[in-house]
């Protein structure tokens, strides 16, 4: 992708291999030479017009910093695009979409990075890069909150916290707020307010035709529908607007850890316990192991436990009361709960997964968690390959069902709980391992399951049988859209709703 005019610019390598992991290796660039001539009929004068337009950098193969660009959160991605547009706006958003839709370009969109199935990167097309995007702007009177693209939970929190407010958001802080929001957005908050998608108020969005929309209850009604839960399918969401509620600046947060012997009886008190919590309660119960290097007694330290969490966001005075009957289930191995800064609990689980780690995640929205499901998961638990992975259970209900399954395109709201089948570990070669433990749950847990959660799919291998079995009847409609708004299906997003009039 080098031209002569280019090849001596100060920044540039000189070199035609890459750097993979400390490894110079041609591998990237012979996959990559090969996308691209399979895939990608354009000139270098057509890239570099791309660049020239830009306000923001064009990254290509060679430049300094593109094996730094191309990494994502997931260390199992290894990626080679033709270029990384790192976007300063909306305009260069909007460059970006016309050069993709004229050249018959692949592209994706990133946001924060953290999609687990490594959909914010392509090999031989387009990446354009929202992460330059992060300004967050709140206006504490009217308790809304204006983000844009490329801003993560950790940028939210820490615009929103000073004013006593929070966004209804995920639970690690460097993900990014688009792609959670986009297909459903889970967290301490969602039993209270719902999903973050259930807390958009607008999105300006940048859409196949190259133009810059508003959608919106009021305007471009329909499309604002779709991407409350359709995904990146419809354009690359520039900026959202949320609606924020008082939260903090402390709260009350639950942390305590049981021996996994005592794991099926104390699954079955929490979810008897869940089922009559105020909704101000967020709980997540967790079978995993406890750090190596935890501060607890030496013989449980690396040893599986069942962690129970919780965050309760209601008055401060009652909180001790509400959670104190999920730290006294059992003797516990460990209790870090008490007050706490919400700033603090959104980035508690930060150090569980850092970037560069290897993930692989699926999940099940649960109809029911009796003895033979409790069985199940405590029986797959105990085969994990690696002592980073879990099973988690995120217990329902309250705002989040309360609306109703044709409000947005995020249909499922009747299930009372949703499995997370986290695959967590550090080493290459154990990959398949890990890989092959999570499907084995998430095909165990068939029986009891009614869809899953689209932002843990795998790798997407279930394809189009995976969107209908999460939109159910929404489905037809979303591909309607889709044939309104994008009808050459430009836009592919990380799980591709095919239009359809």
């Amino acid at each position: 992708m080098t031209s002569p005019e280019r090849a001596g610019r100060p920044g540039r390598e000189s070199r035609t291999f890459f750097s993979v992991g400390g490894r110079e290796s041609m591998n990237g660039l012979q996959q990559l030479e090969t996308k691209r001539r399979k895939l990608v009929a354009l000139s270098i004068r057509a890239i570099e017009k791309l660049g020239q337009a830009l306000r923001g950098e064009l990254i290509e193969p060679g430049d300094v910093g593109y094996d730094e660009a191309r990494k994502v959160w997931n260390g199992l991605i290894d990626k080679w695009p033709v270029a990384i547009a790192r976007c300063s706006g909306t305009a260069d958003v909007m460059v970006c979409v016309n050069f993709a839709r004229e050249h018959r370009m692949p592209f994706t969109v990133r946001g924060g990075g953290h999609n687990v199935a490594g959909r914010a990167l392509c090999d031989g097309g387009l990446v354009i890069d929202l992460s330059a995007m992060r300004s967050v702007r709140v206006d504490p009177a009217a308790r809304t909150v204006r983000a844009q693209g490329g801003a993560t939970l950790g940028d939210i929190d820490h615009e929103t916290q000073p004013f006593g407010l929070a966004v209804p958001l995920g639970l690690v802080s460097a993900t990014g707020a688009a792609g959670l929001c986009l297909h459903g957005g889970a967290g301490w908050l969602t039993r209270r307010y719902g999903l973050t998608l259930d807390n958009l108020i607008s999105v300006d969005i940048v859409t196949a035709d190259g133009q810059l929309r508003r959608a919106g209850e009021k305007e471009n009604a329909d499309l604002f529908w779709a991407v409350r839960g359709g995904g990146g399918n419809f354009g690359v969401v520039t900026s959202f607007e949320f609606r924020a509620y008082p939260v903090g600046p402390e709260v009350w947060f639950l942390a305590t850890l049981y021996p996994m012997s005592h794991a099926a009886s104390l699954l079955k008190a929490v979810r008897d316990f869940a089922a009559a919590a105020p909704e101000e309660f967020g709980i997540l119960a967790s079978l995993w192991s406890a750090a190596p290097g935890s501060p607890i007694s030496e013989q449980y330290r690396g040893a599986p436990v069942l962690a129970v969490l919780g965050c309760y966001s209601g008055p401060f005075e009652q909180g001790q009361a509400v959670i104190q009957p999920l730290r006294e289930l059992a003797e516990p191995i460990a209790d870090f709960s008490g007050p706490m800064p919400f700033a603090q609990v959104q980035t508690f689980l930060d150090a569980d997964y850092p970037d560069g780690m290897l993930y692989y995640w699926k999940s099940a929205y649960l109809r029911r968690l009796d003895d033979e499901v409790i069985n199940v998961l405590i029986d797959h638990a105990a085969r994990r390959p690696s002592a980073l992975s879990s099973l988690d259970v995120w217990f329902l209900g309250g705002a989040f069902g309360r609306v109703p399954p044709d409000k947005t395109a995020f249909a499922r709201r009747d299930v009372p709980y949703v499995l997370g089948i986290e695959a967590n570990w550090r080493e290459s070669s154990q990959s398949d391992a890990n890989i092959a433990w999570a499907r084995a749950v998430y095909d165990a847990a068939q029986p009891f399951a009614h869809g899953l959660y689209l932002n843990f799919p795998g790798f997407v291998e279930d394809g189009d049988k995976l969107l209908q079995g999460a939109y159910e009847a929404n489905y037809p409609r979303l591909q309607s859209i889709k044939a309104k708004y994008d009808p050459d299906n430009l836009f592919q997003g990380a799980l591709n709703i095919p239009p359809k009039a």
